[in-house]
């Protein structure tokens, strides 16, 4: 006899190990799982899964295990009545009514031209005056206090029934799919503060490289954000000359014995102009934010920032996870190298590069505040040439569509400038100038990267000549497969 296939005397040998608690413990664990194998072997559809979706297993009120989904996040977003005109697009960009929970908090009450309020905007709230303060130290930038309370203020909003509570300014834009994925790995149960900093080594030195930047948004785990909203105004008359909401909020946190876990995925954007280069070669895990996109290009070329911005993020809601990511593939018989950024960008170089060189940005931008010695950046970049080895093609997205069954995505990607140089004779002057358009196939299901995952690999399928088309399909790449060749 057997209990789902799992026989008494085994079970019998490992209790008879046990003794008190320990056996009480084990029992309860083991009845909860012989019951669920049970559910999954009597019924292997959908509903088990439903079932083991929704088991949460209980410690001393806390949880084990359980799924992070977006009703577990709460948006506090710091912004201003005189800056919602434009900043309110951002928002809206990324914003889902009746789904995202949260609040924006003004300084004054919003002019009536606001009113009735939109729908498609977060509900918004007034913050509480901070004159108190000024009776017990003198801030250099007495808004950043306003600003550094708002996730006290949100937590009082909302103080229960929440795992991360989510930090941003009114010119963030956030990946919420994303950001749901990357908090899933972390225990919200224990003190989290999870954020970027800058991509500017100035930005961080004038203020600290251990600190989240709040442009680029962050998150704090419950337990985090309870203990900061009891202790956060004692903390902040602690500062008084501390410059900046950020700064006031990570020396609060490091007063708590709590550290930066760093995020690649948040954004700050301290760069200036065309940051093409940097949005090619994307960190390999999933985008989470863009801030500063008042001072940067738009997106794509031809466009303005709310035109871009508004195809952007069309492109995410198809598939967020494989936004700006890499893959990398060859072309033998031309010696051509292919660079993809998945819903933004494809290049051609007339050379063959490693995947070593093409993690590097292309230096198209400027660092924020221009006035560093080098190295200017928190990361490695390549300088822009008029070398036709070293000079890509560069090709932007158009369009996406899934193609009919549903099983495939297929985003276009087209020539918007001549590059206007000479082919790369040193490779056998295979010149990419007729080449139009870029057409990349990738599977529809959702793509899993970051820590301990590969890119994904690509080939190029076919070249149509008669159409200067060229397609490209992703896949995932084999077990120990050298991609360059």
């Amino acid at each position: 006899m057997s209990f789902c296939g799992v026989k008494p005397s085994a079970i019998k040998q490992h209790l008879t190990k046990l003794s008190g608690g320990d056996l009480c413990r084990a029992l309860a664990v083991a009845g909860l799982v012989l019951y669920a194998v049970c559910i999954l072997v009597s019924n292997p559809s959908g509903q088990s899964t439903a079932f083991f979706n929704s088991l949460i297993f209980r410690r001393q009120g806390r949880y084990l295990y359980t799924n992070t989904d977006i009703n577990d996040l709460v948006f506090g977003i710091a912004s201003s009545a005189s800056t919602w005109r434009t900043r309110r697009q951002y928002i809206e960009g990324w914003w889902q009514p009746n789904v995202t929970r949260g609040y924006v908090f003004f300084d004054v009450p919003p002019p009536k031209e606001y009113l009735p309020w939109s729908p498609f905007s977060p509900p918004y709230r007034v913050s509480e005056n901070i004159s108190r303060f000024k009776d017990f130290n003198k801030h250099a930038m007495p808004f950043a206090v306003r600003m550094v309370r708002v996730i006290k203020e949100t937590f009082l909003e909302v103080p229960r029934g929440v795992k991360w509570y989510v930090m941003a300014d009114d010119d963030t834009v956030l990946f919420i799919d994303n950001l749901v994925e990357i908090l899933s790995k972390y225990d919200h149960n224990e003190y989290y503060y999870i954020g970027c900093n800058s991509e500017a080594v100035g930005s961080n030195a004038d203020h600290s490289f251990r600190m989240a930047f709040g442009g680029a948004g962050y998150a704090l785990s419950y337990p985090l954000a309870k203990a900061l909203a009891r202790n956060l105004d004692d903390c902040i008359k602690r500062y008084p000359n501390l410059y900046g909401s950020d700064l006031i909020l990570q020396s609060c946190i490091s007063d708590l014995g709590v550290s930066l876990t760093l995020e690649p995925g948040f954004h700050q954007i301290d760069l200036h102009g065309d940051i093409s280069g940097f949005l090619s070669a994307h960190p390999q895990t999933p985008i989470i934010s863009l801030h500063h996109l008042d001072y940067t290009n738009p997106l794509y070329p031809a466009m303005n920032v709310f035109q871009s911005l508004k195809l952007f993020m069309n492109v995410s809601r198809v598939d967020s996870s494989r936004l700006l990511q890499q893959s990398i593939c060859y072309q033998k018989k031309n010696n051509w190298t292919f660079s993809i950024s998945w819903g933004y960008s494809a290049l051609i170089y007339e050379n063959i590069f490693p995947p070593s060189n093409l993690e590097r940005p292309l230096q198209t931008f400027v660092p924020w505040r221009n006035v560093y010695k080098p190295p200017a950046f928190m990361f490695n970049t390549r300088w822009v040439t008029k070398n036709p080895c070293e000079t890509p093609h560069f090709f932007f997205l158009d369009s996406v569509e899934q193609k009919p069954g549903g099983y495939e995505i297929v985003t276009n990607y087209g020539r918007k400038w001549d590059r206007r140089l000479p082919a790369c004779s040193s490779t056998g002057n295979h010149s990419a100038d007729w080449i139009s358009q870029i057409r990349v196939i990738s599977p529809a299901k959702r793509y899993v990267g970051g820590e301990g995952k590969r890119r994904e690999c690509c080939d190029i399928s076919r070249i149509y000549g008669g159409s200067n088309i060229t397609e490209i399909r992703l896949r995932s790449c084999m077990e120990d497969e050298i991609i360059i060749v």
